[in-house]
């Protein structure tokens, strides 16, 4: 227990460069209360005395916001920063040395029994305000940006952004890597070049379209000059804005 509070009070000095004191972060790190008091509802959980579990998991929520079921199961180092309006439903499942900021969502889709929440694998980031939802997993080093939605399986070391959450491409994951070594960690879990890739394909498919019409238009420009009629053909022509429409995507 003492080792296990050690470890949780060195993971906020690592991931959070606010800390400045052991005591602060004992009297003023809502994460650090809720992952301790934790160990005391989960271990109260194991041992059958489940309404006691769950009052304590109450207790904790009402203190500081962060609602962690008494059954879910919880590794070590794992970091909540600020933590304000967290869920974890029973069976959720997080590995070592994760991170999860505020109003992250680790939330079933379904009312059978059984496994219906998610496992994260060690060192998933997770940011804030996003929900994984479902009895999915995130392999580990995953990523998920602020406010995406996961209902799928997000493979090792991917970062997933958007609703529904779409892994990145290699290229943009890359360059994200390369800011996040910069800053030492990705706070929030996202960069500001992750491009939302299906708003990317939108503007690829912009921009060939583009590129047809002006091929289209040489066409029966030649044709027009060997003088073949096109007048039908120029009346029939789509009216396309491919600027209106990109503006939309952004």
């Amino acid at each position: 227990m003492l080792d296990r509070l050690r470890e949780n009070i060195r993971v906020v000095f690592d991931r959070d460069p606010a800390a400045r004191s052991t005591l602060e972060v004992v009297t003023c790190y809502p994460g650090f209360h809720a992952l301790s008091l934790h160990i005391i509802a989960h271990g109260l959980w194991l041992r059958d005395w489940k309404l006691l579990a769950r009052m304590v998991s109450h207790a904790t929520r009402f203190l500081t916001g962060i609602e962690i079921h008494p059954g879910a199961t919880i590794g070590r180092r794992v970091f909540i920063d600020h933590g304000m309006g967290i869920v974890i439903g029973e069976t959720a499942e997080i590995g070592d040395d994760c991170t999860l900021y505020h109003g992250v969502t680790l939330g079933g889709t379904s009312w059978n029994h059984g496994k219906r929440h998610p496992t994260l694998g060690k060192g998933v980031i997770i940011g804030a305000g996003a929900k994984i939802l479902g009895p999915i997993t995130l392999h580990d080093g995953a990523k998920v940006g602020s406010n995406a939605v996961v209902v799928k399986d997000i493979p090792a070391n991917a970062t997933a952004i958007g609703i529904p959450a779409r892994v990145l491409t290699a290229k943009v994951e890359q360059a994200r890597e390369e800011k996040a070594e910069q800053l030492g960690f990705s706070a929030y879990g996202v960069g500001a070049d992750m491009n939302d890739p299906m708003v990317k394909a939108i503007h690829g498919l912009l921009d060939h379209s583009v590129t047809t019409d002006k091929r289209l238009e040489m066409v029966l420009a030649r044709l027009e000059q060997l003088g073949v009629d096109c007048a039908e053909e120029r009346a029939t022509a789509d009216k396309f804005d491919p600027n209106y429409l990109n503006q939309i995507v952004d």
